[in-house]
């Protein structure tokens, strides 16, 4: 009886045994971004994604496991001829992505090494379409046709190509030797031309100086000969306008009485300084006929003034 009780004890445990390494093969765990192709009899089944997922244990394996994530392959330097005959050392990283994981696995044995070959095949046949100079100025250019031509071939094998980087370009020695000296004798010129250009400038700065100043002296000039002829001006009319004012007030003072006879003794005295003046000069003194004194003289003054006011009235 004990017997057969440690029998079935032992049975169950190996059933509970048996039972448990069942579920845990039946129960898988898909990591994010991965996926497993499943094959049931080595036939493909099924592709099983991230999460929980069931399998019928020792009858389903896991054939691959395939990741989902962007990969980066670099691409060995290979030679690749140009369009003008010129030997280049080209090599580049390649970005891509699994689409179809069963395209992945059962449309191409390797398609890493696939891929990357597809790429170096590419590279070659767009390097023989552009001339050295493009090669240098238009990469980017060139990377996108890259792309384009890999993604038209990889779409059999379920990649998607995302970018091709071209990380150097090295050409011949004679070629890098040539294109230093190019370069040299460029940036010669640039520095001969921007030199020339700053010579004319400073001509072209000290000219419009020379002008400048010209042209405020004759400024100046101007300025000094308006305000010494208005100065002119006004000094002039400052004395006709005195004189014009003592003329006034003489005429003024002229018609009263006092005025008159102040004019009269001031004739008298004219006319007897110049007669003394001729007598000085002259032997020969000539005398009126009313006589030679004062009084005579001062009456024919008196009478002209006279006589030249009556006409005034």
């Amino acid at each position: 009886m004990e017997y057969l009780l440690s029998k079935l004890l032992s049975v169950e445990a190996f059933a509970l045994i048996f039972i448990l390494v069942v579920l845990k093969k039946s129960i898988i765990f898909v990591p994010q971004n991965r996926a497993w192709l499943i094959e049931r009899f080595g036939k493909f089944q099924g592709t099983k994604e991230a999460g929980l997922n069931f399998v019928i244990p020792f009858v389903d394996r896991i054939a691959s496991d395939r990741s989902l994530k962007e990969q980066a392959v670099d691409v060995p330097s290979q030679s690749a001829i140009t369009k003008d005959n010129i030997t280049l050392s080209v090599d580049g990283v390649l970005y891509f992505r699994v689409l179809d994981p069963y395209k992945a696995t059962y449309g191409v044995d390797d398609y890493v090494f696939a891929v990357t070959q597809l790429a170096q095949t590419t590279m070659r046949s767009e390097l023989g379409k552009m001339e050295l100079d493009r090669t240098f100025e238009e990469r980017s250019v060139l990377n996108t046709n890259i792309v384009s031509s890999i993604n038209e071939a990889a779409e059999p094998w379920g990649i998607q190509v995302l970018r091709y980087e071209i990380k150097d370009i090295v050409p011949p020695k004679s070629v890098m030797e040539s294109m230093e000296a190019q370069m040299k004798a460029e940036r010669v010129k640039r520095a001969q031309i921007l030199e020339s250009e700053g010579d004319r400038q400073a001509a072209i700065n000290v000219a419009e100086g020379r002008k400048q100043a010209q042209v405020l002296a004759a400024e100046a000039d101007k300025a000094e000969q308006v305000l010494n002829a208005e100065g002119e001006a006004q000094a002039i009319l400052a004395v006709a306008e005195a004189k014009a004012e003592a003329l006034r007030k003489i005429g003024e003072a002229a018609n009263t009485a006092e005025g008159q006879k102040a004019i009269q003794l001031d004739l008298a005295t004219k006319a007897i300084e110049a007669k003394a003046a001729i007598a000085k000069e002259s032997s020969v003194v000539l005398l009126p006929d009313a006589g030679t004194d004062a009084s005579s003289l001062v009456a024919q003054s008196m009478a002209i003034i006279n006589s030249l006011n009556n006409k005034k009235e």
